[in-house]
């Protein structure tokens, strides 16, 4: 492929929207095809839309390296995203939320299943997500190896946008824990640079929430993206809400996430 493909599911809504401004974003840095995906009930549904989403192609406004196209299939938003972002060779997944309300409605009790559906990167941006640029990425780990899968992915998009990567942890008091951490730390920083990037080792304190923390972070070190593995299957069940509430996150922040158990790399 001559050009990084990123899939963007559109329902014609102000937060699919936002995901194609998004995507339009990044494509001033980077050659892209934008493939706009409509999912339809029915066929006849599918053909009464093909038309509305080739209007929207064609009246938005593109960066001199992007291209976009359409594609209307009929197919499941919970089961088919990931299946067609797989057959296209999507690179990534830009996806809009109305935030938490409509993430609660739009998952429900099957948190998370649209990721974990896909086996490439979601970019997840809320109505309010601001098009800045991205100068700070943040990438939380813990001590579970399916934590350092986002790194190389973070450290992609860093590089698209010659941002700065902050690598988040929490503190550990234990010394097998601590020796646990500051081997994870290692492996990070290496990882980045190799690809010419030294980055910023933020640890925070380990009583409280991670999450809270990690938006505390954002916000006193200007973060404008944050970056992380979504990995349920492990020691903490409690992972789940930790993921969701970054997702819908109050400033809006783009969250870069992937699904650990399925990771694959991100060319660019």
């Amino acid at each position: 492929m001559s050009k990084n493909l990123y899939m963007v599911p559109y329902d014609f809504t102000p937060a699919s929207q936002k995901a194609l401004e998004y995507a339009l974003h990044i494509g001033k840095n980077v050659d892209t095809e934008i493939k706009l995906l409509h999912l339809a009930k029915d066929k006849p549904k599918g053909l009464a839309m093909r038309n509305k989403l080739e209007e929207v192609a064609k009246s938005t406004k593109v960066p001199a390296r992007v291209q976009i196209t359409t594609l209307v299939k009929v197919g499941n938003i919970f089961t088919d995203i990931g299946k067609i972002a797989k057959q296209e060779h999507a690179q990534l997944i830009i996806m809009g939320t109305h935030g938490k309300r409509g993430m609660q409605r739009l998952f429900g009790s099957f948190a998370m299943k649209i990721i974990i559906s896909a086996d490439c990167p979601f970019l997840i941006v809320q109505k309010n997500t601001e098009l800045n640029e991205i100068k700070n990425v943040a990438v939380p780990i813990d001590l579970t190896k399916e934590s350092l899968q986002i790194t190389k992915i973070a450290g992609e998009m860093a590089r698209i946008f010659n941002a700065d990567l902050h690598v988040l942890a929490e503190k550990q008091t234990d010394e097998i824990l601590h020796t646990r951490l500051k081997n994870r730390l290692g492996i990070v920083t290496q990882q980045y640079e190799d690809l010419g990037v030294k980055p910023k080792i933020g640890l925070v304190k380990k009583s409280g929430s991670y999450r809270k923390k990690i938006m505390n972070y954002s916000k006193k070190n200007k973060i404008d993206m944050i970056a992380l593995a979504y990995h349920s299957e492990r020691l903490f069940p409690q992972f789940d809400n930790f993921a969701q509430g970054l997702l819908t996150n109050k400033p809006g922040l783009p969250i870069l996430i992937i699904n650990s158990k399925l990771a694959s790399s991100l060319y660019f």
